[in-house]
């Protein structure tokens, strides 16, 4: 493995002949590709809670843009790919989220951007042209992987994808229980956790021949 140090609390996954580097800010990075690929941002989540006058938290998006910006930065990325649900909702299409987000990508205008469209984009619509994101619909080949956002095998290789927000469920004394974002791989799809901090877990339903990565505060845990 070529380029950065691997980053603290990182994992080292080997899937379909090619290292992917399992990170704790719930993103995949393959360093021989300089590529960073994460899954279901959703991007004004908040703005559109609000829209709909639900009273929810101020700066959930620019605390995850600085979470994304921190893995640019370790990893020397030059390519981001987003598997899916970049937006929330147009609702969520609110011009100080536009502004914040615009003021992100003009910091990080050296990165390519490519967003696999998933259900959410469907109805909030694609991102500004001023960001600069290529957007495709799925599939999108990289390498030996395929980069959709629902998860479904393919036949033309190992599917990464989002979508589902896979976490497990711990339980402590006291009746404590938390539930932690997780990586997901099986025979032959892999599904990414959201990054967003801002969107609930829990649709993944574990399967005897997957593996899972769970994400402990700022460590991978490997299994």
């Amino acid at each position: 493995m070529t380029g950065s140090a691997i980053p603290a609390g990182a994992v080292i996954h080997s899937v379909a002949g090619e290292q992917l580097v399992l990170l704790p800010d719930r993103a995949i990075w393959i360093p021989e590709r300089r590529m960073v690929i994460v899954a279901d941002l959703h991007w004004g989540k908040a703005a559109a809670f609000r829209a709909a006058f639900v009273p929810v938290p101020f700066g959930t998006t620019a605390s995850d843009l600085a979470r994304l910006s921190r893995v640019l930065h370790d990893t020397a990325a030059t390519h981001l790919v987003v598997l899916g649900d970049l937006l929330h909702a147009r609702a969520g299409r609110h011009a100080d989220t536009l502004a914040t987000i615009g003021a992100w990508r003009e910091v990080h205008a050296e990165v390519a951007i490519t967003l696999v469209r998933g259900n959410h984009d469907a109805h909030a619509g694609d991102p500004p042209a001023s960001l600069d994101i290529v957007c495709v619909d799925a599939p999108f080949a990289i390498g030996p992987f395929i980069g959709v956002h629902e998860p479904a095998e393919h036949a033309d290789g190992y599917v990464l994808a989002g979508h589902l927000h896979p976490c497990v469920s711990v339980f402590g004394r006291g009746r404590q229980h938390a539930r932690l974002a997780a990586f997901v791989f099986g025979p032959r799809v892999g599904v990414l956790p959201a990054f967003s901090s801002f969107t609930g877990t829990g649709m993944y339903e574990r399967s005897e021949q997957d593996t899972l990565f769970v994400i402990a505060e700022r460590d991978v845990i490997a299994p």
